[in-house]
């Protein structure tokens, strides 16, 4: 692949990010760790009450004398089926980003059809221009920084799921935004920070793996929400901000969102048809809500109807709208083997009918 060497200078309100533009192939594929996998985490573990139970995502090590393993082949894109008011038939998925590692997560639309994701092992931010295929970054030293999100204020927010775990804030100027839970470190809740959604109040809501459903509110002050939410993933608010709609396995989980954050009503809103469980989720300009299946993207009604479903590839696990006019419908992948040379993602997209909300990134 041909080399590009471009100066980016990107302008977001009072913070001035300079950086080289260009391929996946030009960029280091990073070796940041979650929390699980930093032998700092006793030392920290040591000051919780209770100790959480141990997490970790599997891992298939070589064995000894076993030759280095081949480089995955990405699943063929498959075609759409019609969903009336959503997408028409015989669409295609096009590729228009691949990396090697863990290394896409989070997405959300940028400026002038611009995407912006987290990259879990390079520990950044990247702003991807799905036109070119480059990509610039925005966001150094996140502390493996795992997905991202932009309120209706503007301000951007990212999970940081090493060592200390925190929700910290980016733009408009950088801050910790949450890293205790009842006076200790966020690692005593047990598994790993997934994804998140920040309101317009300047509080966010995230999803932590094994755990549940938690707002940390403008101060910093972190609630647990939700019964039986050990399987949360995805998370998104309504255009309106007075629904979240969280995946929890195989249904997605809607709660009412009172005027000081906190939640109520946690009920069941769709069960999923496609894939293997729920994780990131998108909402469109009429409120339908699309979730990543692990193979598909499931489509709702605002009411919870099943609408229909986009055939995805295994290993989808996000979605957001994108592109200048926000009628694109833009996924990531992850194949090969996690944590491992194998390790792959890729971002996708498709053209649609539905056009996501525009009163905020996602």
């Amino acid at each position: 692949m041909r080399s590009y060497i471009v100066l980016a200078i990107t302008l977001v309100c009072t913070v001035t990010v300079v950086a080289a533009q260009g391929p996946a192939s030009s960029f280091p594929r990073g070796s940041s760790l979650q929390s699980w996998q930093d032998p700092a985490l006793p030392t920290v573990l040591a000051k919780c009450k209770t100790r959480p139970q141990s997490f970790a995502i599997p891992v298939r090590a070589p064995k000894p004398g076993e030759p280095a393993p081949a480089a995955p082949t990405p699943a063929p894109l498959p075609t759409s089926t019609a969903i009336p008011g959503v997408i028409v038939a015989g669409q295609t998925w096009k590729q228009v980003w691949a990396w090697e590692g863990n290394n896409a997560d989070g997405i959300i639309a940028g400026d002038k059809g611009t995407m912006l994701f987290a990259n879990n092992d390079a520990s950044n931010v990247m702003r991807m221009d799905p036109a070119t295929g480059l990509a610039t970054v925005i966001h150094t030293d996140t502390n493996t920084g795992g997905a991202v999100s932009r309120s209706k204020n503007g301000a951007l927010f990212l999970v940081s799921r090493g060592v200390p775990t925190a929700v910290l804030q980016l733009e408009p100027q950088r801050k910790v935004v949450a890293s205790t839970f009842n006076g200790e470190p966020l690692e005593c809740v047990g598994g790993v920070m997934n994804d998140l959604s920040a309101d317009s109040r300047g509080g966010v809501y995230f999803s932590v793996t094994r755990t549940g459903v938690f707002y940390a509110d403008p101060k910093g002050v972190v609630s647990q929400y939700g019964k039986g939410v050990e399987g949360a993933n995805g998370i998104i608010l309504s255009a309106d901000e007075k629904t979240l709609y969280v995946t929890n396995g195989g249904v997605v989980v809607a709660f009412d969102v009172q005027a000081n954050g906190s939640l109520t009503n946690q009920r069941d809103f769709a069960k999923l048809r496609g894939g293997q469980g729920g994780d990131g989720a998108a909402i469109d300009s009429e409120g339908r809500l699309y979730v990543s299946t692990g193979a598909s993207v499931d489509v709702f009604s605002p009411k919870g109807e099943f609408l229909g479903i986009i055939p995805g590839v295994p290993g989808l696990h996000g979605v957001a709208f994108g592109g200048a006019d926000k009628k694109t419908l833009f996924a990531i992948v992850f194949y090969g083997d996690w944590g491992t040379p194998t390790a792959r993602n890729r971002v996708i997209a498709i053209p649609m009918i539905a056009q996501g909300y525009t009163g905020r990134a996602k």
